[in-house]
């Protein structure tokens, strides 16, 4: 697979990344640990040398530990501090110096590391300035725990106020087809300060892979019954952006899913989507993006017909929404 640099530090990571989340929590009951395991290394073996996880994903650490054991030093690990949950079960943020030095040790002992190849602030934290943030996490760097900064879904002012303390390697926010607030401000900030863009949810939590509409039921647990653009009517209003990646797919010879994320690849040489999955078909039919040319006109022709799309719903309920963009 061709690889991609992020930031000005010397990551270097493959095109696409695993994004590991859904095979701990979020998405419904979690799948066999075993099946994991087997599906990271075979992601592994197609390519993939990118895997993205954090502190409050339950298991998920201790899963990617033992699943990329073999492959130390062949691979980069993102993980994420700054989020935690309580005795009630709820979240809340914390990333004071103390703590994210506290998060720090247990992620190092759970993925088996001696440093974390990327460590992201999981959100911003309006009771502790940036500049501690961003200072602890210096400090890390140069006792060789940590490798690299990010941020997770920032503002562009929290950004260039982390930056100037230290250089910032990659922010990770949301972006897709059907996401595309981060085009206005946070794209040519990055560009500027040369920092690359991790996207996370690039298929719209599962919705631009085609395999979703207003019948669809999801069990209890999946995180996507409280979202807002995932109730019937909005999933029914918005299936006419998966027509279109359609229409595009049957072109390419390619599926939606493909489309969604060479769209993406297409945007800047310096973005790394990592799209999630729990199924080896999955993973090799997002993979296969890697081989999905989108000539110019193509690129277009997409532009043009989503401007004429609103997709219907917001991405998160407002109480989540409100922990992003500060």
């Amino acid at each position: 697979m061709n690889k991609r640099k992020l930031g000005k530090g010397g990551l270097e990571v493959s095109a696409l990344g695993l994004g590991c989340m859904g095979m701990s929590i979020a998405y419904g009951l979690p799948p066999d640990k075993q099946e994991m395991i087997v599906l990271i290394r075979k992601a592994v073996e197609r390519g993939v040398t990118f895997f993205d996880t954090a502190e409050v994903y339950g298991t998920n650490e201790e899963l990617l530990g033992e699943a990329l054991a073999p492959f130390r030093g062949k691979v980069a690990i993102a993980t994420k501090f700054g989020i935690k949950t309580g005795p009630n079960g709820k979240q809340f943020q914390d990333s004071r110096p103390e703590v994210i030095r506290q998060s720090l040790e247990g992620s190092l002992k759970r993925l088996r590391v001696d440093a974390i190849d990327l460590y992201y602030q999981h959100r911003v934290d309006t009771e502790v300035p940036i500049e501690d943030v961003a200072g602890t996490v210096k400090d890390l760097i140069r006792e060789g725990k940590v490798k690299h900064f990010g941020l997770s879904e920032p503002g562009v002012k929290t950004i260039r106020r982390a930056h100037a303390v230290q250089p910032v390697t990659a922010i990770q926010s949301e972006y897709s087809l059907w996401w595309r607030r981060p085009e206005s401000e946070l794209l040519p900030t990055l560009e500027e300060l040369g920092i690359g863009l991790v996207p996370f949810s690039p298929l719209g939590k599962g919705f631009l892979t085609g395999e979703i509409d207003e019948k669809t039921e999801f069990v209890k647990t999946d995180f996507r019954n409280i979202v807002p653009r995932f109730t019937p009517e909005a999933r029914k209003a918005n299936q006419v952006l998966v027509d279109l990646l359609r229409r595009i797919a049957e072109r390419k010879k390619a599926t939606p899913a493909q489309i969604a994320l060479a769209w993406l690849l297409a945007q800047k040489p310096w973005i790394v989507p990592i799209p999630g999955t729990t199924k080896l078909s999955r993973l090799e039919e997002n993979i296969g993006a890697v081989n999905v040319e989108l000539m110019p006109d193509d690129l277009r022709e997409i532009d043009t017909a989503a401007a004429k799309i609103t997709i219907q719903g917001e991405r998160y309920p407002e109480t989540l929404e409100k922990r992003t963009g500060l």
